[in-house]
């Protein structure tokens, strides 16, 4: 009977993995798969999940660390000359009673009821960008022995692209492990952009290589491969995806996404400069069928230290809060117009916030005990802001939301199952280390 259990125990182990090695390759690839990634895993809580309407991301990611004092969490005006902690800014009213955000973003303040600034989002993490850039892109700590997924591949994994056009993970702006797929492969990483109006270097046709020299390498490809199919096993055939995949990226239908020049000038010019133009370019990749696109937000030569504002770093912020407000206000609005909201959410993380009290040089510290990420569109209930902070921002006092919470809700939003455990070899692993999603924003 022991002998039998261990069997069927070993048995069901096999069939699990051999499931998810099966199902879940294709959305890898960009080919479309819209099952919700209810393939591979098991789930970590009894209660049923929450599933929103969303079908794509938007991932806004501010490198440095936003001030939520300064922004979205705006509270009595400070002084940094008489050390008086507070916000640098006046605030302002926006299109929700009660709401009131920084001067400087004006445009997002009328379309809040698109908008709900989550003020309460809080982790241990204070002097370490990179521990906390890690923190914000996987929802875990660094960890010594497993590398795990970013929110961007866990997603793009669950649901794979929304065409068979398109990859399902673009990054517009700054690679590097944190934004990788860990433990899910290769496969599931990002497809990285370096240029809003070229494609990826090694999917564009280089120069001296004309269409008809192409097709008769592609030709020749197709022939070696006809002779090959009768060697294939799994990897051949991971391989010969890989190769249908390419090609099609490669092709003139997805690289016409970076034809920028086809959009409006009036529309271009309202998106403002290169930041606006990586949004631009992200509502065109939704178009395509992207499910998933970090767009990062690291012009530091703005004011000189981008969102890391200590000293006098501060002293030109409000450049990078404006420039922040003309391009989200603008996506929002594109996005509406083009029936694309409800089916788009839009995420605005950074690392931690920023304290009340000035440092010597008039700037500010590093805060994660409480700091503000915000949410747009999706078909989310949207309600302006949501958790409460003290009259510092300094500590939260209502609906504390933890860096799990916060991606189980944009998990949800989407699609995907955020109670789910993937596997790192026999290891179980939440999606969201255990994150519960906030319920107000995803049931009416």
């Amino acid at each position: 009977m022991k002998k039998e259990k261990q069997q069927e125990l070993s048995r069901r182990a096999l069939l699990r993995r051999s499931a998810a090695l099966g199902s879940l390759a294709l959305p890898s690839l960009g080919i479309a798969n819209d099952a919700g990634g209810n393939v591979q895993g098991e789930h970590s809580h009894q209660q049923p999940s929450i599933s929103g309407n969303a079908e794509h991301v938007i991932s806004i990611w501010l490198g440095g660390g936003m001030g939520q004092i300064d922004t979205f969490d705006p509270k009595e005006k400070g002084d940094p000359k008489a050390n008086r902690p507070g916000a640098y800014y006046d605030s302002i009213e926006t299109s929700l009673d009660g709401v009131r955000l920084c001067e400087h973003l004006p445009n997002v303040a009328r379309l809040m009821e698109h908008v709900t600034a989550v003020r309460s989002v809080n982790h241990d993490m204070i002097d370490e960008h990179a521990a906390a850039t890690n923190r914000m892109h996987t929802g875990r700590a660094v960890s010594g022995t497993i590398t795990y997924p970013s929110i961007g591949s866990i997603i793009a994994h669950e649901r794979g692209a929304a065409s068979d056009t398109a990859p399902p993970y673009v990054l517009i702006g700054y690679p590097n492990v944190t934004r990788g797929p860990g433990f899910l492969g290769a496969k599931h990483g990002y497809l990285y952009l370096t240029d809003t109006t070229k494609g990826p270097a090694g999917l564009s046709r280089p120069e001296g290589i004309t269409m008809t020299r192409q097709q008769r390498r592609e030709h020749f490809l197709a022939t070696l491969r006809q002779q090959a199919k009768n060697a294939r096993g799994p990897l051949i055939n991971d391989y010969e995806q890989v190769i249908d995949q390419s090609l099609k990226l490669s092709g003139p239908e997805f690289n016409r996404v970076f034809e920028l020049d086809r959009e409006p000038n009036s529309l271009r010019d309202q998106y403002g400069g290169e930041f606006g133009q990586r949004c631009l370019l992200s509502r065109r990749l939704v178009e395509q069928g992207v499910r998933f696109i970090e767009v990062s937000h690291n012009l530091n030569f703005l004011n000189g230290s981008g969102w890391d504002v200590h000293n006098g770093g501060i002293l030109q912020q409000h450049k990078l809060i404006q420039e922040m407000d003309i391009a989200v206000a603008t996506l929002i609005e594109d996005l509406q117009s083009k029936r694309l909201l409800d089916k788009t959410l839009i995420m605005i993380t950074t690392e931690f916030g920023r304290p009340p009290e000035f440092d010597g040089g008039g700037g500010r510290g590093h805060q994660g005990t409480a700091f503000t990420c915000v949410l747009a569109g999706g078909g989310l209930n949207h309600c302006g802001a949501f958790g409460e902070t003290d009259e510092r921002s300094q500590k939260i006092l209502q609906d504390p939301v933890s860096v799990p919470d916060f991606f189980a809700t944009v998990c949800a939003s989407v699609g995907v199952d955020y109670q789910k455990n993937l596997y790192a070899g026999d290891r179980p692993v939440p999606i969201t280390d255990r994150g519960r999603p906030i319920k107000s924003l995803l049931i009416s």
